[in-house]
């Protein structure tokens, strides 16, 4: 399968996990609904990378590889932590669109950061992406 079948279930996933959670934080705190769930991802992800056998290329791993990494599962922490008080406080139907800014934010960071170039076709997207959110918040 190619990234773009990878990417769509990857969506399916986030969609149904953005149902799960609101149902799962109704009645309790939001930092320890993500407490959880941080703990049955470490959970899940570490039994897929012992059954596949990849755990021994831990030793490969550089310098630059660790620090990148840790910085990127703090940055999903707080995003999960933001996304899981959100849920708690508002509508799921809202809350995700909204959350999905985070598409544009990472066209316009890729651009910034990792110099990738944007066509005038993604540019449109992207505007239509924050279009899109803003009015399916205010509807």
């Amino acid at each position: 399968m190619n990234w773009i079948g990878w990417a769509l279930l990857s969506a399916v996933f986030a969609a149904a996990t953005a149902i799960l959670a609101k149902v799962g934080v109704a009645h309790i705190d939001s930092n320890l609904a993500t407490a959880i769930r941080t703990t049955v991802v470490v959970v899940f992800a570490w039994s897929i990378a012992l059954a596949l056998g990849k755990h021994g290329e831990l030793r490969d791993v550089d310098g630059r590889a660790w620090l990148f990494l840790t910085l990127s599962g703090l940055g999903t922490g707080l995003s999960w932590l933001c996304y899981f008080r959100a849920l708690q406080l508002g509508p799921a139907s809202r809350v995700a669109p909204l959350d999905k800014l985070s598409v544009v934010l990472v066209m316009v960071f890729a651009v910034l950061f990792l110099g990738e170039k944007l066509t005038p076709m993604a540019v449109v997207g992207g505007v239509l992406i924050a279009a899109g959110a803003v009015v399916m918040v205010l509807a």
